[in-house]
């Protein structure tokens, strides 16, 4: 038997149709895998150097279909966006409590001192807190500005005696080209430290229990059910291992902060 003319058209039309479909068929399997579709990520931090850079860079060499969308701001409109969908996880600083069913502990990063160049302490490699009381800081009133803030005031203040703070509401990337202008110092974090800034230097900030970190968490939506966002939650469990399993803020997971920049 041979098909007619009609018939071979009808083939080769029949063959097409299936083909798109099975393309459709393992389009959507990789999307349930969560190898393929969007995940949207939500911070405030810089992307310059550190842990959430790498964790990007990781997850995107292991997942290259996956879309990732970035979401920079305040803490109140990430978590904001968990809540209504349009973040699916939020990675900040510090022990926030926010309306998200869970969070996990991450990593850690040191404190940094950005200084102009010609600053007497920037000959130095390491500052010391004590070395910082008489200085005029400039800080972001954005996120984590007022986070830093109290850990300048927990490190320099005294009973009678605040160290002179400036707030500008401005990006904590223009804070530090303004140090670079010599309108005064700054405290930054490891994560800024791959962006360069005309006239800026950065030294550790120290006393005498040594370096002075900022701890980083990520939170997230349970009931968000995007695969996605499963897989990049099993890539931070495995950058970040957990000492012990037990019941973080609102249901979350405990972890210890890795240590490393």
């Amino acid at each position: 038997m041979t098909p007619t003319s009609a018939g071979r058209d009808f083939v080769i039309g029949v063959r097409r149709i299936l083909d798109e479909l099975q393309i459709v068929v393992d389009g959507a399997k990789a999307v349930g895998r969560g190898e393929a579709g969007y995940l949207t990520i939500g911070f405030y931090t810089s992307l310059s150097a550190g842990n959430l850079r790498a964790s990007l860079v990781e997850y995107g060499r292991r997942i290259p279909q996956v879309e990732i969308s970035t979401v920079e701001g305040s803490r109140s409109r990430l978590f904001d966006g968990i809540q209504n969908r349009t973040v699916d996880i939020a990675i900040v600083t510090g022990e926030t409590a926010s309306d998200s069913n869970r969070s996990m502990m991450l990593w850690s990063e040191r404190i940094i001192v950005a200084l102009p160049k010609d600053h007497p302490l920037a000959a130095n490699d390491i500052i010391y807190w004590t070395d910082l009381e008489r200085e005029r800081f400039l800080l972001s009133e954005r996120d984590p500005g007022p986070e830093i803030q109290d850990i300048l005031v927990s490190k320099l203040a005294s009973p009678g005696d605040l160290p002179e703070v400036v707030r500008h509401d401005v990006s904590p990337e223009n804070i530090r080209s303004l140090v670079g202008a010599g309108r005064g110092v700054s405290l930054t974090w490891e994560a800024c430290m791959g962006a360069s800034y005309a006239g800026v230097v950065y030294r550790e900030a120290r006393d005498g229990n040594g370096s002075t970190r900022i701890g980083y968490r990520a939170y997230w939506n349970d009931g968000n059910d995007n695969p996605a966002l499963r897989n990049f939650i099993r890539l931070l469990e495995e950058r970040c291992p957990p000492v012990a399993s037990g019941n973080g803020p609102r249901g979350g997971v405990s972890r210890t902060p890795d240590p490393s920049p």
